[in-house]
């Protein structure tokens, strides 16, 4: 037996709630989270061996240090519904998405294919710890923390992201070939978004514990070299201006619906004869123009709340179960007092000044200063334990708990 079947899985660590932004890093090389914005973020990559000491220092005592998450897990995951997964071959090129069968998904041993695995920090404790890394950039960038387990040979063939990457090395030995190559046009005639002329201009090999930094539009290659080869990838997404303004005015409208002032019929008593009935009435563009001077709809501040609501929604697959046996408002008051209620894996949360989006949701807007607090230090602290706070049937806080948006920490499994 292998020992990739016999090695001791790498538990990663929680990072501290207050970073030290300004210390070197082994993730980044020896450099701080600073400098790694300052010169690299968004601009060029980064290759960093031994990103993860542990694995070094593993091997170092000649011990087998292997991913957190075996291939027999990632492949039940697979399974499972609500779960994206994706499954794509080479030699020929094919594409298929999950669920799949067990017997659907090739053996370790065979060759040329690759098993894609998106929001494992949503299916498993390690994956969300590896994300509590990177929270030196804002949340409202991050996608999710994808696992791809491959036999050799396996990938998904040269291509270019449009965000940046993180592509960490979990077990295996997997090939990196990059390029910062303009011609960036796609092969029509393959299932997969694969560049039709690609030419590397670098060539590492990735070991455990190493990683790689893309940012956006840099054309590469990763190629897996031993048999269950793991490349963990923490991803930022890069919405389009398009997307976000179009989001931000939806909801815009939306709230439109909370100021009955607007019921208001228009009406033009001083309107005079027309010459010319097919144009917009001057009185109408005149009263509109006053109704939109008010609303205050040329400033920036009223699209920001939208935005904020969109980027905070979860993932198209994300599913909420509230608890099978609920606490009553009182008894979940005191439970805050002795346990910490943390968002569920599957929840988003972000912050637009004091206010608190979770789940596409203002969950601040109308609630006491206590429950508003509680929410902007779930925000920043992904957890509350708070020994006066009153929490009423009808607060924000405890609907999200029945909902299965938060859960306390002893009730939270993934």
């Amino acid at each position: 037996m292998s020992s990739f079947y016999l090695s001791k899985p790498y538990q990663p660590p929680q990072a501290p709630q207050n970073l030290p932004l300004n210390e070197p890093w082994a993730l980044f090389g020896g450099i701080s989270p600073h400098l790694f914005m300052e010169r690299y973020w968004h601009k060029k990559p980064l290759l960093v061996r031994g990103a993860i000491p542990a694995f070094s220092l593993a091997k170092h005592n000649s011990e087998d240090l292997d991913s957190p998450v075996s291939a027999s897990e990632l492949i039940a995951l697979a399974t499972q519904d609500g779960v994206e997964s994706r499954l794509i071959k080479a030699n020929p090129w094919s594409f298929d998405a999950g669920p799949f069968t067990k017997k659907t998904v090739p053996a370790l041993s065979k060759s040329n294919w690759t098993l894609l695995i998106q929001g494992m920090e949503a299916h498993h404790p390690a994956a969300a710890k590896i994300l509590s890394w990177f929270r030196f950039i804002p949340d409202a960038r991050l996608d999710d923390l994808m696992i791809s387990i491959a036999g050799i040979g396996g990938g998904v063939g040269p291509h270019f992201d449009s965000y940046d990457v993180f592509l960490i090395q979990m077990s295996g030995r997997r090939r990196w070939q990059i390029s910062q190559q303009k011609d960036l046009s796609l092969n029509p005639n393959l299932p997969l978004k694969i560049l039709q002329h690609f030419k590397p201009e670098h060539d590492w090999v990735l070991e455990p514990g190493d990683m790689l930094y893309l940012p956006p539009h840099i054309a590469h290659d990763g190629v897996a070299l031993d048999a269950g080869c793991q490349t963990w990838s923490v991803g930022f997404r890069s919405p389009s201006f398009k997307e976000l303004l179009q989001e931000g005015l939806w909801r815009l409208a939306e709230s439109l619906e909370n100021m009955p002032e607007l019921e208001q019929k228009f009406a033009d008593p001083m309107q005079k004869a027309s010459p010319n009935a097919e144009q917009l009435p001057e009185e109408l563009i005149k009263q509109i123009t006053v109704k939109l001077r008010g609303l205050k709809l040329d400033q920036v501040d009223r699209f920001l709340p939208g935005i904020t609501a969109y980027l905070s929604e979860p993932k198209q697959q994300a599913f909420f179960e509230g608890p099978t046996n609920p606490l009553s408002a009182s008894r979940f008051t005191k439970h805050l007092g002795s346990k910490r209620l943390l968002l569920s894996p599957q929840t988003r949360i972000l912050s637009f000044g004091k206010e608190v989006f979770c789940n596409g949701e203002n969950m601040s807007q109308g609630q006491s200063k206590d429950i508003a607090q509680a929410w902007r230090t779930l925000s920043a602290k992904k957890a509350l334990l708070d020994t006066k706070l009153q929490a009423s049937a009808q607060s924000s806080l405890y609907v999200a708990y029945l909902a299965g948006w938060l859960v306390f920490e002893s009730s939270m499994s993934v």
